[in-house]
Order: C-alpha cells, then sequence, then structure tokens
C-alpha cells in the first residue's frame, strides 16, 4: 500500500514540475526549442508522464518526438547522444489536479448539503 502512496506522490511531482517548464529562447537553425526547467527524462519521468497522459492530465504537443538533451551548468552541449522523446502540456485536469480542485467542490457540496439538512431540519422543528 505504501508503494501506491509513493508512486502517487511522484505522478503529482512530475505534473508540478510539467507546470514549471517553459520554453527560454529558440534556437536557429531548425526552431529548436530551449526549455528552461524541462522534466528530466529517465524512466520514473517517462511513467509518471505517461500515466498523467493516460489520465487526462497531460497530452503531447506533437505527435513527432522531439529530440532532446540536458545541457550543462557551465552551456556546454553534452556529448552523450541525444533521447527523442514527445514533449507534454498540462490540460485543464492537468491543473485542477496540482490545485486538488475537485477535493474543494466536493468538501463545499457536502457542507452545503449539511446547511440544508439543518435548515429544514430547523423549519420542521418550528412547525
Amino acid at each position: 500500500m505504501m508503494t501506491y502512496w509513493r508512486d502517487e506522490r511522484e505522478i503529482k511531482k512530475v505534473l508540478r514540475r510539467l507546470s514549471r517548464q517553459r520554453v527560454r529562447m529558440i534556437l536557429q537553425p531548425g526552431n529548436a526549442w530551449f526549455v528552461e526547467r524541462a522534466v528530466m527524462s529517465d524512466e520514473s519521468a517517462q511513467t509518471a508522464l505517461r500515466t498523467c497522459h493516460l489520465r487526462g492530465w497531460a497530452e503531447p504537443i506533437d505527435h513527432r518526438a522531439i529530440p532532446n538533451m540536458e545541457v550543462s551548468d557551465e552551456g556546454d552541449l553534452p556529448t552523450n547522444p541525444i533521447s527523442i522523446n514527445p514533449v507534454y502540456r498540462l490540460t485543464d485536469s492537468g491543473w485542477n489536479a496540482i490545485h486538488n480542485t475537485h477535493s474543494w467542490i466536493v468538501s463545499t457540496f457536502a457542507v452545503a448539503l449539511v446547511t440544508l439538512f439543518a435548515t429544514v431540519l430547523g423549519v420542521m422543528m418550528q412547525r
């Protein structure tokens, strides 16, 4: 059971990292995107992104795979081969999952329902 919650926490963490990424510049030639704070392309992150896609929280921007690589802190290009992965974007459901909008709506509905029952009970008791 603990593995389930750990996995869910990792999925939400990747979803939050996905919300923070941004295109810093477009490099020429070839219109290559320089994405700042990009989601790392390790195995667990790719699994979490595919789970988010399955749940409708994220979707690929383009069905073609985009070449990507990690630049060092000094700005040097890596010597290792470039990996090919899709670029994902958040959907409205993904933003709602990040901000826990569903739980707020359910709790607000529950409070409203209890208030309605208390009001009806109060009116019935006065008659």
